[in-house]
């Protein structure tokens, strides 16, 4: 069965919101055979990731960069993955109140040198999460896992 990866790094009421969101989207029952794992950034390994065929990815902007969290999963996984993960599809959702441009920039720079291939446009949301911005994780969550699917 294939295997989607939730990597997150979630010290917000407005991540949480948003990952939870993200989760029911990949958790959908109208997408079968799916497992969706969940591991905090700072909790993931590279056999975790070794052994995912999809990922989701979530951080706050800070500072406008990724969560440090984030990064030092990324630093953790990079080389024991970089040829054994490429071009499984991964998707990405960010909460900040500036600077999220830089946030997103950083993680394309560090799937991009991991060769993983983007599935749909990152969701960014600034401030409080609204209906429509829960259902843009919503549909990036459903998106990722039925890329798994097909």
């Amino acid at each position: 069965m294939p295997r989607l990866l939730i990597i997150h790094h979630t010290p917000s009421p407005h991540l949480q919101a948003m990952f939870e969101a993200v989760v029911s989207g990949a958790t959908t029952p109208e997408i079968e055979g799916v497992d969706v794992e969940r591991r905090a950034a700072l909790a993931v390994t590279a056999v975790d990731v070794l052994e995912a065929d999809g990922f989701l990815l979530g951080t706050p902007a800070n500072l406008g960069y990724m969560s440090g969290a984030l990064k030092h999963a990324f630093d953790l996984i990079y080389y024991p993955c970089l040829d054994s993960t490429r071009g499984r599809p991964y998707g990405l959702y960010v909460h900040g109140n500036q600077g999220t441009e830089g946030a997103v920039r950083s993680v394309e720079g560090v799937t991009t040198g991991l060769g993983w291939q983007k599935v749909a446009d990152p969701v960014v949301v600034m401030g409080d999460p609204g209906k429509a911005d829960l259902e843009a994780c919503w549909n990036l969550g459903a998106t990722v896992a039925a890329q798994l699917t097909a």
